[in-house]
């Protein structure tokens, strides 16, 4: 059976992680503290420059199995 959604969404929200995130939030805490901009370097050769598709960043990847 195909479900059909009849919710139509009828604004637009703007917002930002600045407002979603609090400010004593513990990945707040963890991204001011560590700095995490050596994983590029590290995982440079694993990635091929000129051929496939744009890859995730590796810093999101490695951020998202740390937390």
């Amino acid at each position: 059976m195909m479900a059909v959604n009849n919710n139509i969404q009828s604004e637009i929200l703007m917002i930002t992680m600045e407002e979603i995130v609090s400010e004593n939030s513990l990945f707040r805490k963890i991204d001011k503290y560590i700095d995490f901009t050596f994983i590029r370097s590290e995982v440079k050769e694993l990635y091929c420059e000129n051929n496939g598709r744009p890859s995730i960043d590796p810093i999101v990847l490695f951020k998202l199995v740390y937390i």
